[in-house]
């Protein structure tokens, strides 16, 4: 997550610090909302846990990492690509529609980090979980395209997500249904930025984790940024998940961001949220999103 001047103001919205600060396990089915083809398994949360026995704390080792892990995932080399525009390298795998649809939905993560600390919050979480979700879905037909996006230097000002969003052609960007972006899981509840948010992603986010019976909350964070503004500045509806809680000064962009400050339940948690998001906002009419647009 980028912070501007690495300094944020205090939430505008307040969450109920019980929330916040003792995150109890909830047991759920390993399985998520039906894509209309059967339900879709799910990780375990030990499955995910077991991600952050090894988290590569140097941002040089941090690319390579990120193809090791989607191999892991069940992708082949060569439907990994590394795209440069200009001075970001992005991480990318596209999965084809099972039809001939050319609409898109993006899911993203950045994998570098700052000088301090090991980035395992901010933000290998992310990048856990959005390679998690491509695990579940790869074999799976599904109406849209989904390019599943590991982002380069967002800590540096949104370069990589920047650079993609720039090279999408104006009369390209309707087929981009939506963008959900995730970033700095592992401390609270689930929760949208909604600062760098479509209104009606933000929406469906929150009516999703009340049929799933997950906790949920909407904050804004002044001064914060991250991947999914790139996109909303291409008009393209986007919403950034994360689960920071009222810790977070002292761990993100800091020495303290460790391994050991992962919470398994909190990331679990924001990462079946997203599995379910990705598989609703792909069964949705592809405008549904958009403002101005009444959603089917």
């Amino acid at each position: 997550m980028t912070l501007r001047n690495n300094t944020c103001a205090l939430w505008r919205r307040l969450i109920p610090a019980f929330l916040l600060l003792s995150l109890p396990f909830i047991a759920f089915a390993q399985e998520a909302p039906s894509n209309g083809s059967g339900a879709i398994r799910l990780s375990t949360a030990d499955e995910i846990k077991s991600e952050f026995n090894s988290v590569p704390c140097k941002n040089n080792d941090r690319l390579g990492a990120v193809k090791a892990l989607f191999e892991k995932m069940g992708a082949k080399p060569e439907e990994i690509t590394v795209e440069k525009l200009n001075s970001a390298e992005n991480v990318i795998i596209r999965k084809p529609a099972a039809g001939d649809s050319t609409e898109k939905i993006v899911v993203g993560a950045h994998y570098d980090k700052t000088d301090n600390g090991c980035g395992a919050v901010d933000n290998w979480t992310g990048v856990v979980a959005i390679a998690h979700i491509y695990r579940n879905l790869k074999d799976v037909p599904m109406k849209k395209n989904i390019i599943f996006v590991a982002f380069g230097k967002e800590e540096k000002g949104l370069v990589g997500s920047s650079e993609m969003t720039s090279a999408i052609k104006k009369e390209q960007a309707p087929e981009y249904c939506a963008m959900i972006n995730v970033d700095s899981l592992g401390l609270g509840i689930p929760q949208t930025l909604d600062n760098v948010s479509s209104k009606k992603m933000i929406d469906l986010t929150g009516s999703l984790a009340k049929e799933m019976n997950i906790p949920f909350a909407q904050a804004t964070v002044n001064g914060a940024s991250s991947d999914s503004a790139s996109f909303i500045n291409k008009k393209i509806p986007a919403v950034t998940i994360h689960s920071l809680n009222n810790q977070w000064r002292n761990i993100l962009h800091t020495g303290n961001d460790q391994a050991s400050k992962v919470n398994q339940e909190s990331i679990y948690l924001s990462y079946r949220l997203t599995a379910a998001l990705l598989v609703r906002v792909d069964e949705a009419d592809c405008q549904a999103f958009r403002e101005g647009k009444k959603k089917k």
